[in-house]
């Protein structure tokens, strides 16, 4: 993670998807950007802009366990599963 005045970048590497990166910026609790390289343009970009300004709790609950074919995940369950990734490091971070 990197850390800029008041803002957090951060990235993931989804798995059994065709995406291959997703990188956010998060300020607080609140998704300011994610940008998923790869995948389907129309649909990754979509989601990019339908996470901005919402709060990552909320962001999971909605993406959480959608399916993609018959592959058991999907570009948006792998980008709740990245925010998941992120809200742990953070916590380890704070209580060192």
């Amino acid at each position: 993670m990197e850390k800029e005045v008041g803002m957090t970048k951060f990235s993931y590497t989804p798995e059994g998807v065709c995406s291959s990166k997703m990188n956010f910026t998060i300020e607080g609790d609140i998704i300011r950007n994610v940008e998923i390289i790869g995948g389907c343009p129309g649909n990754t970009l979509g989601v990019s802009k339908l996470c901005a300004g919402k709060n990552i709790d909320e962001v999971m609950d909605l993406l959480s366990g959608i399916p993609c074919r018959n592959r058991g995940t999907s570009c948006p369950d792998q980008l709740a599963k990245a925010l998941l990734n992120y809200k742990k490091k953070k916590s380890s971070e704070e209580t060192q």
